[in-house]
């Protein structure tokens, strides 16, 4: 024991000195690992990538740089399993950890765009992966796009609901909404995404939009031209400049697209006027500072102008002779050069070959420059083709229609030759018929053989059905409203069905129709008509006031046969059954006590006691119509010609000859302008005499002119007419006629002649105003009525005028009891005398105006608009010529609505 005390007391200074030894090198051996660790451990050591800062390059750190990884763990998944995450990185157990394999790892966690940030930490081979997942997208939400609908921004957006969110998608996004305004013209537009953080990781994503006001072209400069001016230039561009009538054009906010349009419109005007080498050197467009304007600068270079040499054309289709073709060329020597006019000649030698059946006839212009003389020689060459027949004609597309319909409106049947003319023909009046797609073309479509082609009907079928209901105020009528049902192809047979009816303030009208175009297949139409029209004659001075009530019931059938292509004969049978009455109350007495109460015309005027009565009209007539306009509602190219023959005799009790015609032609001039001449006339002349002082045609016979066909006069208010002006005394015991319009009773008697011209030029808008529906126009309207008797006036003598005792209906005269009461006793309760109940008729005069061949002559302007109310009309018009008795007006307009 002691032995063993005694050794450990020898030993003890050598065990103290290796401890202390032991202890100082393992604290300097630690001081390099302990730095690196306070650097990089948990508190403030760890190794964080985020997707906020995606380019920074990610590290790792290590407590110990060169451990084998024992374990990989993955912490702060919510929707992602950790293994999907641990697939992500290279990162695996057994695997030496480095800065560097750490560093990749960080770049893959990167790519995922999952993470709104991560890191990596390494303690002694236990690595962790810590993540924050990147948000649910909840809903994307618009804000402030008031200019363009959502409708089209939330297509062009990747990021959709439940989709992740990360913040380079939504820059992306950004981006594509800023191009879709960009398009637009808006290039101060912002967008400011944000979000809204909502339970369970999700996220509503909105995007706070600043439109900004749309960028405008405040300038365009053109540097370089000597030949023509800035505003002849600008003027042949699309783009215009912002002014104060630059909303009428629509074209001044920034396109890229249409200045590289607006680049190619400058080269195709300096080409038409002789300029061959002209060209674009630069066009650049600088956004104003205030991002709001675009100053556009073009740079251009000129060059030489040139005529026209050398024009000839050479053929290698024998039928063909050059020559010939050369002496009917519209281009001549000398002429300035214009690519125009070369296009328009290939056009014009190649539509000429399709009408010989040369459909592929291939028309190439050959150019040989002169520089020394500045001209340019053309050589049109038609180059050799086969001549080509019709394999078979095929329609497609038709569920409704019957092919029946759409095939015989062919100008050209299988096995004929081809002819461009039948096929441009075929097309309009396939078009014409309404049923199907706007802008259909018959298609051609090459076979295996050269000299065979197919041609293809491909429609698409519209709505042919039209329930219409309408309202509307005219200044001739007041308001208005009507209803009406239309089919255009009845079971796809091409037949048209309808029911119309109208009530206005003086008119009531309702009308069945059936037309079958094509009876039993054959180009013959067929059609009928029932009607029934009431009508109030009204004092044009006093429009509540009646004068005569016409109602009109009747039916028609009519008969069309085809002359020529675009010629045609109707014939018609029409009877009617027309109901002329007047308030009897007002306008009927019986002056001579017979018992009998007539019309008086001290009350209604002698020419309408004369048409009071029923009557019967047989009417046969015929009517020849040409027309070759381009478009029925609105034409801009052809002619149309109307004549038309009626007789009225065969039985019923009326007898007349009355024959009208109508004219029309329209064409295109100064680029867009469409001008227009139109003229109407007729003549209806009287077969039986209606004696003396009476005319041979009846009032509701004649014809009558004023609004709304000619404009600048009221309705009924040009030709023939009746005033009756009041008698006054003056003061001293004269007679003072009154001659104030406003005072005089006004009755239009209409005649049996007339005449009407109208020329009109439609003023083409920029695209703002035609997407608006507005067309304006000048005009000019000349025309007369006239050629009627000289009707009976009635006077009533000053200063006492005309009294008369009252009757009742069966003739007996009446008077006033004490009561003021009309009674047929002569006497009173006492046996005293009664006082007749008597009328007076003040002291009047009347006297006939109007009945003047004399031109009525009218300017003016107007305005058609589509507006959201349908379609409105607006005239301002100006009577430069009149006669004594017409009625002008100044301002009339119509417009209606559909619902």
């Amino acid at each position: 024991m002691m032995a063993i005390e005694t050794g450990a007391t020898r030993r003890s200074p050598n065990i103290r000195n290796y401890a202390l030894a032991l202890l100082v090198g393992t604290t300097l051996a630690g001081l390099p690992q302990a730095a690196f660790a306070q650097e990089t451990g948990e508190d403030a050591a760890q190794t964080t990538a985020t997707e906020s800062d995606p380019a920074a390059e990610p590290q790792a750190t290590s407590a110990r740089q060169g451990d084998t990884i024992r374990t990989i763990s993955v912490r702060g998944v919510q929707r992602l399993e950790p293994q999907t995450i641990l697939s992500y990185v290279r990162l695996r157990p057994g695997d030496e950890y480095t800065t560097a394999a750490a560093d990749q790892a960080l770049k893959d966690l990167a790519a995922t765009e999952l993470f709104e940030s991560f890191t990596i930490r390494n303690d002694n081979g236990a690595v962790l992966i810590d993540v924050v997942e990147n948000p649910v997208i909840n809903r994307i939400i618009l804000e402030g796009n008031d200019r363009l609908d959502s409708d089209k921004i939330l297509p062009e957006i990747k990021l959709s609901p439940r989709q992740i969110f990360t913040r380079s998608k939504v820059r992306a996004d950004v981006a594509r909404i800023i191009e879709l305004y960009k398009r637009q013209g808006r290039f101060a537009a912002t967008v400011e995404p944000k979000t809204v953080e909502l339970s369970q990781n999700r996220v509503d994503l909105v995007f706070e939009i600043s439109e900004g006001p749309k960028s405008r072209v405040q300038q365009i400069n053109i540097i370089g031209n000597d030949a023509f001016s800035d505003g002849k230039l600008k003027g042949e561009m699309v783009t215009k400049e912002t002014g104060l009538f630059s909303f009428l054009s629509g074209n001044t906010s920034y396109d890229p697209d249409k200045l590289a349009f607006d680049q190619q419109k400058l080269r195709e005007f300096y080409l038409t006027q002789g300029y061959v080498d002209f060209r674009v050197v630069s066009a650049v467009a600088e956004l104003t500072p205030d991002r709001r304007d675009f100053i556009i600068t073009y740079v251009v270079e000129e060059g030489e102008r040139y005529k026209f040499g050398d024009v000839e054309v050479t053929s290698e289709i024998r039928d063909f002779d050059g020559d010939a073709l050369t002496n009917n060329l519209t281009i001549q020597e000398g002429d300035w050069y214009d690519a125009k006019r070369i296009e328009d000649t290939v056009e014009q030698l190649s539509e000429l070959a399709g009408r010989f059946g040369y459909a592929f006839a291939d028309v190439r212009p050959q150019f040989r420059r002169n520089a020394d003389d500045l001209t340019m020689d053309v050589t049109m060459v038609i180059n050799e083709a086969p001549r080509v027949y019709i394999e078979r004609v095929d329609v497609n597309g038709n569920t409704l229609t019957q092919d029946k319909v759409i095939r015989r409106e062919f100008r050209s049947a299988e096995g004929d030759a081809f002819n461009s003319l039948a096929v441009n023909r075929t097309t309009a009046r396939i078009n014409s018929l309404g049923y199907f797609q706007e802008g259909f073309e018959v298609e051609q479509r090459e076979t295996a053989s050269p000299d065979r082609i197919i041609l293809e009907a491909n429609v698409e079928e519209q709505p042919t059905g039209e329930l219409q209901l309408s309202a509307g105020f005219s200044s001739i009528e007041s308001f208005l409203f009507s209803g009406s049902i239309r089919q255009r192809n009845f079971r796809g047979r091409g037949q048209t069905i309808g029911a119309s009816a109208q009530i206005s303030r003086f008119s009531n009208s309702v009308n069945l129709s059936f037309t079958e175009p094509y009876v039993f297949d054959r180009n013959i139409s067929l059609g009928a008509d029932i009607y029934r029209r009431d009508v109030n004659s009204f004092n044009l001075q006093n429009r509540d006031q009646t004068r005569y009530q016409q109602v009109t019931t009747g039916g028609s059938v009519r008969l069309g046969v085809p002359l020529t292509e675009y010629a045609s004969l109707v014939g018609s049978y029409t009877l009617n059954y027309d109901q002329v009455t007047v308030d009897e109350n007002e306008f009927f007495n019986d002056f001579d006590g017979d018992g009998i109460r007539e019309c008086e015309p001290l009350l209604a005027s002698r020419f309408i006691c004369d048409t009071l009565g029923n009557r019967t009209s047989s009417i046969l007539g015929l009517n020849f119509t040409y027309n070759s306009l381009n478009s029925f509602y609105r034409p801009t190219r052809g002619e149309r010609l109307t004549l038309g023959l009626d007789y009225a005799g065969l039985g019923g009790d009326v007898n007349y000859v009355r024959v009208r015609g109508q004219g029309a032609k329209y064409w295109p001039i100064f680029g867009d302008f469409i001008f227009s001449l139109q003229a109407e006339g007729g003549y209806i002349k009287g077969l039986k005499d209606r004696g003396p002082g009476r005319d041979d045609v009846l009032l509701i016979d004649r014809f009558f002119l004023g609004e709304p066909q000619f404009r600048g006069f009221d309705i009924r208010g040009v030709g023939p007419r009746v005033l009756r002006q009041p008698i006054i005394d003056d003061g001293d015991g004269n007679p003072l006629v009154v001659t104030d319009r406003d005072r005089n009773s006004d009755d239009a008697i209409g005649g049996n002649a007339y005449y009407l011209g109208r020329a009109e030029l439609e003023i083409p808008l920029g695209t703002g105003a035609r997407e608006l529906g507005l067309r304006p126009s000048i005009f000019l309207d000349v025309g007369a009525l006239f050629n009627v008797e000289t009707p009976q006036l009635q006077n009533s003598p000053f200063p006492d005028g005309i009294s008369f005792q009252l009757r009742d209906a069966n003739g007996n005269p009446l008077f006033i009891d004490g009561s003021g009461l009309a009674t047929t006793d002569t006497t009173d309760d006492d046996g005293n005398p009664l006082s007749p109940l008597e009328r007076t008729i003040q002291p009047f005069q009347e006297i006939f105006l109007g009945n003047s061949a004399a031109p009525r002559i009218s300017v003016g302007i107007g305005v058609n608009w589509n507006s959201p109310f349908g379609p409105f009309r607006i005239d301002l018009a100006h009577v430069i010529r009149k006669e004594p008795g017409d009625d002008t007006k100044t301002l009339s307009f119509n417009v209606g609505t559909q619902f």
